[in-house]
C-alpha cells in the first residue's frame, strides 16, 4: 500500500494523485495506539500505511502530505484533496493505490508511481469500512456533526450523475451524492443552486426529465419535479426561494417555472412554442420576480419575459436588430450567462463568441458598457462583500502556466474596470461560486479536452477527472498551490450559507 515518488526520493509510499491540492496540516499531538480507527481498520492502516518512510508523522510531508496515523488526520486529506469519502468507496482514492483486482474497484496506474498492494482481505476491510461511512472506533461518521449549520459547497459532476459536497471548514470533499432518476444512463447533472436559507439544493439535468431537490442537512434527494423531455440547463431561484426557473436548451425551447415548496410546475407561467425561446440558457430576474431575463444562446438576444402580464420582448445586445440562430456563426455576441448586481439596476452578460461581458440597464434595456475578456466567457458569479463580478473564460489560451487553459476575469461591477485576471491552475474552468462567509472563490476545472492534463488516476465513472482550486476573495491570490481532485466534468458550483 505504498507509493514510490519519482522526484529524488527513496521512499515507497501509498499516495493519492497529483502535485496540486490543498493540504491542511494537522496539529501534531500524541497519537492513540489505535489511531481512533475501528480495530480491523487500524490493523491495516497503522501496520501497512502509517509506517516509517510513508504516512506517519515523520514522513507524511514527503508522502503526498497524507498523514494516516489517526482517523482524524486521514480526513484532512493529502495534496490532492480527499483520500477517503464516507459511503463512496468507488470515489475514494485511498483504495485505488492498494488494489490490483479491477473487479473489486479502481486500480491506480499512475505513470511514475509504484503501487504496492495489500492483500485482498485487507483491501475489502477498507472498502467495506468506507462503504459503511468510514466511522471512527466509536461509530462517529466524518463530517456528520452540525448538519443544520455546516457550511458547504456543492458541485455537479456532469459526467457521473454525482453531486459533490465540500466541507467549507476543511475544503475537503465530504460526500458524493448519487443523483438522477435513470439507474442505467448518465443524465448529466448540469446546474446546482442552493436556497438562501441553506436548506435545499436543486439540480437540473441535460439528459433527464427532472429537477431534483436535495435536503442539505442530510445530503439526500427528497423530491423531484418532472419538467418533461428537454435539455434542462440553468436554474434560477427567485429572491424569496419560492419559485425556480429552468431553461430548455433546444431550438424551440421552454422556460419552466416550478413552485419549490410543492415541487410542481406552474403551467400558467411556463413559456414555450412557436420559436418564442431559441436555445434559452442563462436566467435572472428583477427584485420582485415578475420579470425574467433570459439569454438566447446563439445570436444577440436577451428575452425579457413577464408571464403573468403577459409581456415578451427581445432585447438586442448590440446595434443590430434582435436575431437568434440555431448555431453560432461567430459574428453575434452569443450570450451565455447573465447576473444582476445587488440593487437590480443592471445585469452583466457573458458573450462567448465575441469574448466580452456586456452591461445592460435592467430598466430601459440599453447597453451601458462592453468589457473585453478572455476566450469563451461562460459563468458569472458575484460577491456581496466586494464590488466584484467574476467570469470564467473557459478556453483562454493566454494562461501562461504550463499545461493550463482558462482564466477568471475579476470586474468591478460599479466602475466596469477589470480588477485582475486570474491565470491559475485551471483547465477549462466553467462554473464558479463565491463564498463571502469565508472570503473564498471556488473554481472547478472541467478538464474535458483530451489535450488537457493527463488524469492521475481514473475513477469508477468513465471520462477525464477534473479538479477545483480555491482563491482568496480579498487578495485575489490562490489559497494554496494545490488542486483538489474530483470525478468527471465538474461543471457548476454553489455555496450553502454564502
Amino acid at each position: 500500500m505504498k507509493k514510490a515518488f519519482a522526484i529524488l526520493t527513496v521512499f515507497v509510499c501509498m499516495a493519492i494523485a497529483c502535485i496540486t491540492a490543498c493540504v491542511h496540516k494537522p496539529q501534531i499531538s500524541v497519537t492513540p495506539a489505535d489511531g481512533n480507527y475501528p480495530a480491523d481498520v487500524a490493523k491495516v492502516i497503522l501496520n501497512k500505511c502509517a509506517t516509517a518512510g510513508c504516512h506517519d508523522q515523520a514522513s507524511y510531508q514527503n508522502a503526498d502530505g497524507l498523514l494516516l496515523d489517526t482517523w482524524e488526520h486521514l480526513f484532512n486529506g493529502g495534496v490532492s484533496g480527499a483520500e477517503a469519502v464516507a459511503y463512496s468507496p468507488l470515489y475514494s482514492p485511498l483504495l485505488y493505490y492498494c488494489n490490483t483486482n479491477a473487479a473489486l474497484g479502481v486500480v491506480a496506474t499512475d505513470p511514475g508511481h509504484l503501487v504496492v498492494p495489500i492483500d485482498q482481505a485487507d483491501y475489502m476491510t477498507l472498502y467495506n469500512w468506507i462503504e459503511n461511512g468510514a466511522p471512527d472506533k466509536n461509530g462517529n461518521i466524518p463530517f456528520a456533526t452540525n448538519p443544520d449549520t455546516r457550511h458547504k459547497i456543492y458541485m455537479t459532476q456532469q459526467g457521473c450523475d454525482l453531486l459533490t459536497v465540500i466541507d467549507a471548514a476543511s475544503n475537503q470533499v465530504m460526500r458524493y451524492v448519487p443523483i438522477g432518476a435513470d439507474p442505467v444512463n448518465i443524465e448529466s447533472p448540469h446546474c446546482v443552486r442552493v436556497s438562501s436559507d441553506g436548506l435545499y439544493a436543486y439540480v437540473s439535468f441535460l439528459n433527464g426529465n427532472y429537477i431534483q431537490k436535495i435536503d442539505t442537512r442530510t445530503d439526500k434527494v427528497i423530491s423531484a419535479v418532472n419538467v418533461g423531455s428537454g435539455s434542462w440547463n440553468m436554474l434560477y431561484l427567485s429572491p424569496m426561494d419560492t419559485a425556480l426557473v429552468t431553461t430548455d436548451w433546444v431550438g424551440n425551447g421552454q422556460v419552466v417555472y416550478t413552485n419549490t415548496a410543492a415541487m410542481q410546475t406552474e403551467s400558467n407561467l411556463t413559456g414555450s412554442g412557436s420559436g418564442a425561446f431559441v436555445y434559452p440558457h442563462g436566467i435572472t430576474s428583477n427584485a420582485t420576480f415578475d420579470t425574467t431575463f433570459i439569454t438566447a444562446q446563439y445570436g444577440n438576444v436577451i428575452y425579457k419575459y413577464a408571464p403573468a402580464v403577459p409581456y415578451y420582448k427581445k432585447i438586442s445586445l448590440n446595434s443590430s436588430a434582435p436575431t437568434t440562430t440555431d448555431t453560432s456563426d461567430h459574428s453575434s455576441p452569443d450570450p451565455h450567462d447573465l447576473f444582476m448586481v445587488p440593487d437590480y439596476s443592471r445585469y452583466f452578460v457573458s458573450c462567448e463568441s465575441t469574448n466580452e461581458v456586456r452591461v445592460m440597464d435592467a430598466h430601459n434595456d440599453q447597453l451601458l458598457a462592453t468589457i473585453p475578456v478572455g476566450t469563451f466567457p461562460q459563468e458569472l458569479a458575484i460577491s456581496n462583500t466586494q464590488p466584484y463580478m467574476f467570469v470564467t473564460c473557459q478556453e483562454d489560451a493566454a494562461n501562461p502556466n504550463t499545461g493550463c487553459k482558462g482564466s477568471v476575469y475579476v470586474i468591478n461591477y460599479n466602475t466596469y474596470a477589470v480588477v485582475k485576471i486570474l491565470y491559475g491552475d485551471f483547465y477549462q474552468p466553467h462554473g464558479i461560486t463565491v463564498d463571502d462567509k469565508d472570503g473564498l472563490i471556488y473554481i472547478p476545472s472541467r478538464n474535458a479536452n483530451p489535450n488537457g492534463p493527463a488524469p492521475h488516476h481514473s475513477t469508477s465513472c468513465a471520462g477525464r477527472p477534473g479538479w477545483y482550486t480555491i482563491y482568496n476573495l480579498n487578495t485575489l491570490t490562490p489559497l494554496n498551490t494545490y488542486r483538489y481532485d474530483l470525478p468527471v466534468d465538474p461543471y457548476s458550483a454553489a455555496v450553502r450559507f454564502k
